[in-house]
């Protein structure tokens, strides 16, 4: 079976609407937090990616009932402290840092043994900056340099502790939030800014937290051993994935597109900020709150002419994700725009700084990257029609799997695209929305 995808010619202009599945970040969260509550808990829209099916598989595998039915998925949680597992168990995580980092967050106080392993990708990923808070908590890791796979064992009576985060990570600072879930006193986390759905969800849920917003960082108090009660949950868009396509319909001549009820969080929208800065006519409309996240409809018009940026970093964290498609933008502006203090940006699923720079450079655009930094020298006038591109062994990474059928679809050349599968990593409908653009 082929699994490669060969793209020849750009996109005609559409004008379409189009929804995009749920929130990944939220559909994690969701699932973790529905298995501490003691009940059932209900969610709709829940994304359906290898990501949530690995979080489920895990759950599963610790004693918590779960079940697909129809567009609902239901979660059946045995409380604080309460999975149910054999000794020895192991939990694979996939290509998940979230799911793995979280996960651990829940495992300070279960002191048998416990094995996590992920994919080649997450394998090669940093886990000391979540292992050396948790073991403050008083858990044992034993890891592979600091990498996976990582066996963690608990302690029975955790101690609260005093975390200051500074790499500006949700995931470092969600698995702390949750550790403190079961530990009995007052956790303290001095965080850089980062997505908060964390905080949210726990103030929806009424767990006893704090927090202080200050103009670098949070300061995040968190009181454990609170009863979580089952609760429902209508998962929004993923703003990461609609990102792709917002960039899309920017770089498509005469192009017009609406995405509907999308989880705009503030701590999300920096790729909107940032293209909005470079010229791309971006409105929401019809915004509302749920259960203290931002949903609203994305409406986004093609963008004849792009501006530089000279991106400031205090936007990063609110569009790690979407960096590699903002490359794409920064390709098409005129003058040279600069993003600085990426180096968050290898610690994903793949070294993404590297591979934007790669696909650019196959592209024809001029770059000076550092380990934390990249320069896009713009060409308004770029056309790829008589090229020929391969993009291949990117860690089955989905987001540069994405960003290069954006790239081939916008600007035309011949592209051979390998591991299409990567997209279910997070965004399994991906291939078809896009083929839905393309349909008169």
């Amino acid at each position: 079976m082929i699994n490669s995808i060969k793209i020849n010619k750009r996109i005609n202009k559409f004008n379409k609407i189009i929804k995009i599945e749920g929130d990944k970040s939220l559909s994690i969260r969701w699932a973790l937090l529905a298995s501490q509550a003691f009940g059932k808990s209900t969610s709709k829209n829940i994304l359906r990616s290898e990501d949530t099916l690995n979080t489920l598989d895990c759950l599963k595998k610790l004693g918590i009932k779960t079940k697909f039915n129809k567009d609902k998925c239901i979660i059946h949680g045995l409380g604080l402290n309460g999975f149910k597992y054999k000794k020895n168990i192991t939990l694979n995580t996939g290509n998940s840092g979230t799911l793995a980092r979280l996960i651990l967050g829940l495992l300070v106080h279960s002191t048998t043994k416990i094995k996590i392993v992920g994919d080649k990708s997450l394998s090669k990923r940093d886990f000391l900056r979540v292992t050396k808070p948790l073991g403050k908590f008083g858990a044992y890791f034993k890891t592979n340099k600091g990498k996976l796979p990582i066996i963690i064992s608990g302690v029975k009576n955790p101690r609260p502790i005093y975390y200051v985060e500074n790499k500006g990570s949700a995931q470092c600072k969600s698995s702390v939030m949750f550790a403190a879930l079961n530990t009995k006193g007052q956790t303290i986390i001095k965080a850089k800014k980062s997505r908060n759905h964390s905080e949210l969800l726990f103030k929806y849920l009424k767990l006893p937290i704090s927090t202080q917003l200050r103009k670098k960082n949070d300061l995040i108090k968190v009181t454990g051993e609170k009863k979580i009660k089952p609760f429902n949950y209508l998962i929004p868009s993923d703003i990461s994935s609609c990102t792709f396509f917002i960039v899309l319909t920017a770089l498509s001549n005469k192009s017009k597109l609406k995405i509907k009820n999308v989880n705009i969080n503030p701590s999300r929208t920096g790729a909107i900020k940032i293209l909005r800065s470079m010229g791309v006519k971006i409105i929401f409309k019809n915004v509302k709150n749920y259960k203290g996240e931002k949903i609203g409809d994305i409406y986004v018009k093609n963008t004849k002419i792009l501006r530089a940026i000279n991106c400031p970093s205090s936007l990063n964290s609110s569009s790690i994700d979407e960096f590699l498609v903002i490359f794409l933008a920064a390709a098409k502006a005129k003058g040279v725009s600069y993003f600085k203090n990426l180096s968050e940006l290898n610690q994903k699923e793949s070294p993404r700084l590297k591979w934007g720079s790669k696909i650019l450079s196959l592209m024809g655009i001029k770059t000076i990257t550092t380990n934390n930094s990249i320069k896009i020298f713009g060409n308004p006038a770029l056309n790829l029609d008589k090229k020929k591109i391969i993009i291949k062994d990117f860690l089955k990474d989905h987001r540069v799997l994405m960003t290069s059928v954006v790239a081939a679809l916008a600007f035309g050349g011949n592209w051979t695209i390998h591991d299409k599968d990567s997209v279910k990593t997070s965004f399994p409908t991906f291939l078809k929305v896009v083929e839905s653009l393309k349909s008169q």
